[in-house]
């Protein structure tokens, strides 16, 4: 007999959601011995308060104040649709000659796929993405000093955001925790808001570059505005409506 509160199963849900990533309203009605309708209708209060994103048959968690994923995590997540994203992503570089490459795992696949044939000056506050692109050839590497975080391996706070302070860099490839048309770009860290608030200040041009599992969802710091944006990548898996909305906006949306 199930005897949980429906307070203690919504906090269950979030609990296994956060630790694996999603969950499945099929195996969570066995896991909990409720129906399966009590499990939908259990998602769509968790989705009213922020706290999951449902999907058809399951949901996955949004990230939060209190819940970010690690980059180890984010880099299993989605990956052949983000090695898509930043591919589309890199052919958007034009003529710029300084970017700078924000912190994830999505940005460290642009960073790998910039050309490695002209001089490019890269500046960054992710170690991964330095360390990736320390080696080649013609590129110039500028790591930003600060506090380093331990789950994205990035540097924030005032060091960071007054050495970006002092660019001015032709083009920034930012990411996001969430991305919504009435909120614009959020993140759960105030630190990192920080770093990304200054670098899209520090850009005449600024892409988001994110998996299509980022929209509608909702962070707690906001720091950029949709309008801001020169364009968005994603994939196909974001409906043409909903990247139509966007463009709406200011923003060219490309779907890959």
């Amino acid at each position: 007999m199930n005897t949980r509160t429906t307070e203690e199963r919504r906090h269950e849900i979030v609990r296994v959601a956060r630790a694996t990533g999603s969950v499945d309203v099929t195996a969570l009605a066995a896991e909990l011995g409720v129906a399966k309708e009590t499990v939908r209708r259990d998602l769509r209060a968790l989705e009213d308060h922020g706290l999951v994103r449902r999907t058809h048959g399951g949901a996955y968690p949004v990230e939060s104040a209190g819940f970010e994923t690690t980059l180890a995590f984010r880099a299993t997540s989605h990956v052949p649709e983000k090695r898509r994203i930043a591919s589309a992503a890199a052919e958007l570089l034009g003529d710029a000659e300084t970017v700078f490459i924000d912190e994830g795992f999505t940005p460290q696949l642009i960073a790998e796929a910039l050309p490695r044939d002209r001089p490019l000056t890269v500046v960054t506050a992710s170690l991964p993405v330095a360390g990736a692109l320390a080696e080649a050839g013609d590129t110039s590497v500028l790591l930003l000093g600060g506090r380093v975080r331990s789950g994205t391996l990035a540097t924030v706070d005032h060091w960071t955001t007054k050495m970006l302070a002092g660019f001015v860099v032709d083009l920034a490839y930012i990411g996001a925790n969430g991305i919504s048309r009435e909120h614009g770009l959020t993140t759960p860290d105030p630190a990192v808001s920080e770093v990304k608030a200054q670098a899209v200040r520090a850009a005449r041009r600024t892409v988001f570059a994110g998996a299509h599992t980022k929209f509608g969802a909702v962070s707690f710091c906001r720091f950029a505005e949709v309008g801001t944006l020169e364009a968005i990548v994603t994939s196909t898996l974001l409906p043409t409506a909903e990247a139509h909305r966007y463009s709406l906006l200011g923003p060219q949306v490309i779907r890959v």
